[in-house]
């Protein structure tokens, strides 16, 4: 009798052992990853980028937000935010005081779907499932007071969009793209390839599908940044994300990657983001994080 009982007893305390690591303590383990990508034209000085991406914040979530005014203290020289920084529709305020440090310096944003609408309540394991790309939407959010918070810093909106960066005698095009997992993205606003005046040109989307990797590499953007993936949020040691939440391969889950098309071939950098979902609020073997992109000569 008693070794009958045991299995299933040590599987069920092994489970509520990890389950209480990556919501407890894994969720809210704060990390900065660095990485070096040489994409610059020779002999242009190395610039230094912040890259923030689904922040999910939910009113009171004071580790976090003192976690991302902190990171101010790094001085990039401009930030990047790929979008999702809301899992509360209460949050907007707390977001921009979080951000304030960030937002006195240069930046950019594109939005996710999670900043248009909150989160439901959904069965996790669908994740595993094939997308048939069927999307039911929770409320919306004030996305709009989000939106005029990054304006009004001079944040450049890149939902569609091209923007432009000057820094110290460097011009910056930034090419950007609304969110594919909801069907945002009009690729035909943007389309032409890079500004050939600009000293670099670097894509911008919060969701990294294929068709949207495929056209910014196509037209040679060297770097595409974006977040959505969550690393896999679930990540299992020595093999990694189960899942991607798009058509990306869950190898490119998280980090820098090369990815081709086209003919082409490009720098690819995708967050594992810094913030959960409110109903799911767990990570394993893949902590938040931010990532300092050091970019240098090739």
């Amino acid at each position: 009798m008693r070794t009958k009982f045991a299995l299933p007893l040590g599987i069920a305390a092994t489970g509520a052992a990890c389950l209480t690591y990556a919501s407890a303590y894994e969720a809210r383990s704060f990390r900065l990853r660095r990485v070096e990508v040489p994409v610059l034209p020779k002999g242009m000085r190395p610039l230094r980028v912040l890259h923030v991406s689904d922040i999910h914040m939910v009113s009171g979530q004071r580790k976090k937000q003192d976690w991302l005014r902190r990171l101010a203290a790094l001085r990039p020289d401009f930030v990047l935010n790929t979008g999702d920084n809301l899992s509360d529709p209460e949050a907007v305020p707390e977001t921009l005081d979080a951000l304030a440090p960030l937002m006195e310096l240069p930046g950019a944003y594109v939005f996710g779907s999670n900043d248009y609408f909150g989160p439901r309540r959904k069965d996790p394991t669908g994740y595993l499932r094939r997308d048939d790309g069927t999307r039911t939407h929770g409320p919306e959010n004030p996305w709009t007071e989000l939106r005029d918070g990054f304006d009004q810093v001079g944040w450049e909106n890149l939902n569609n969009a091209r923007g432009r960066l000057k820094l110290d005698g460097c011009d910056i095009e930034l090419v950007g793209l609304d969110d594919p997992h909801i069907d945002r993205d009009r690729y035909e606003l943007v389309a032409g390839g890079p500004d050939h005046a600009a000293d670099l040109s670097l894509a911008v989307v919060h969701a990294p599908y294929l068709r949207a990797l495929d056209a910014f590499t196509a037209e040679g953007y060297p770097l595409v940044i974006a977040g959505h993936t969550h690393g896999g949020q679930v990540c299992v040691p020595f093999y990694g994300a189960l899942a991607t939440n798009c058509d990306l391969d869950r190898k490119r889950a998280k980090g820098l990657s090369r990815y081709a098309s086209g003919g082409n071939e490009t720098y690819l950098h995708v967050s594992a983001g810094c913030g959960t979902s409110r109903y799911a609020r767990f990570r394993f073997a893949c902590p938040p994080e931010a990532t300092l992109m050091t970019l240098t000569a090739g």
